[in-house]
């Protein structure tokens, strides 16, 4: 037999949603709601079991869509693709946040939507400004949760149950979300879409005003500083990124390429060392590094990089390896080996 029931399940791209999803959780557990989310990152080994069955043990499913939050989710290992086809799967109450401006219709936005995707575009959305927030989330609980579903009858596993608890116990201690937070939101959600390098930069600039310890504007930012180029200004922010995130491979890497436009070799090496052992299967990074130790004439340390990368690349071939396997054999020339 149908009924009302209050447990929710929240997805969210934690670049842009996690502020979001905060707000969305402490007002719904205000209203007695059993709210999970992804809140400090749950351990590699129990992740995909916590997530999965979390959806099922719900009866609704809140996707928070901010204008890049869609970006990625082409990959089929995606985990915003994988909890919206897991909540279309199971038919939870699924119902679209739409934050920032987001909109269906818009062209750039929909062109993700396709496949097993798809039916998400017709599900009626809600769409919750920053200054009439309060309003939002009272239509939300009186209008979208407040339908009668399902008896879920999906029961959770100990480690699945464990791990909730754990998360419920760490989101409780998290101050109240402010509205300069979700100010800071859409400042970089407009940095993500503007164009021009300096536009970017003053769009994350103030995003980060609002929010100083937003990781993901810092990063950001630091990218548009290389393009511009400013290579102080993007260690700087990279720096920020490691401090607020320390285990951000990409992070290490990019101010690694910071250094080394800046001759600060010893720094960069160090940088490429961090991203390889945070992230050991990324090819790209034993590229990069290969390059340092080449500068340095540490040549047979090169190589050996450049093989990892041909390793690590998967046996694929293009453009990239062929240059690299020329490279290797300039190397060997020069070591006469």
């Amino acid at each position: 037999m149908s009924r009302i029931e209050k447990t929710v399940f929240i997805s969210y791209r934690r670049s842009t949603g996690s502020a979001w999803a905060l707000a969305v959780w402490q007002n719904l557990t205000h209203h007695d709601y059993d709210v999970f989310f992804d809140y400090q990152g749950i351990a590699s080994g129990d992740f995909e079991q916590v997530i999965l069955e979390n959806i099922t043990a719900r009866a609704h499913f809140l996707v928070l869509l901010t204008p890049s939050a869609l970006e990625g989710v082409e990959e089929p290992g995606d985990w915003l693709r994988r909890e919206i086809e897991a909540a279309l799967e199971h038919r939870r109450n699924i119902v679209p946040l739409l934050l920032e401006g987001f909109d269906f219709a818009t062209t750039s936005l929909g062109r993700h939507l396709t496949g097993t995707l798809a039916p998400l575009k017709s599900y009626n959305g809600l769409t919750v400004p920053v200054e009439y927030f309060d309003e939002a989330m009272n239509r939300l609980r009186t209008r979208h949760l407040n339908v009668a579903v399902d008896a879920v009858l999906h029961p959770r596993s100990d480690i699945t149950s464990q791990a909730t608890s754990r998360q419920r116990v760490a989101v409780q201690a998290a101050p109240a979300v402010q509205t300069g937070q979700l100010a800071a939101v859409q400042w970089f959600e407009r940095g993500v879409e503007a164009t021009d390098m300096e536009t970017k930069i003053s769009y994350y600039t103030e995003a980060i005003r609002l929010r100083p310890d937003y990781a993901d504007a810092y990063y950001n930012r630091g990218n548009a500083l290389i393009y511009k180029p400013d290579f102080d200004g993007a260690e700087a922010d990279y720096t920020a990124v490691i401090q607020l995130t320390p285990d951000r491979a990409l992070a290490y890497n990019n101010r690694g390429l910071a250094r080394s436009e800046k001759g600060d070799l010893d720094g960069a090496l160090a940088d490429y060392t961090e991203a390889i052992r945070l992230k050991p299967f990324c090819a790209e990074f034993y590229a990069n590094r290969a390059l340092i130790r080449k500068r340095q004439s540490d040549l047979k340390a090169a190589i050996a990089d450049y093989q990892m990368y041909l390793d690590e690349g998967g046996g694929v071939r293009n453009d990239n390896q062929a240059d690299v396997e020329d490279k290797i054999r300039q190397l060997r020339k020069e070591l006469d080996i």
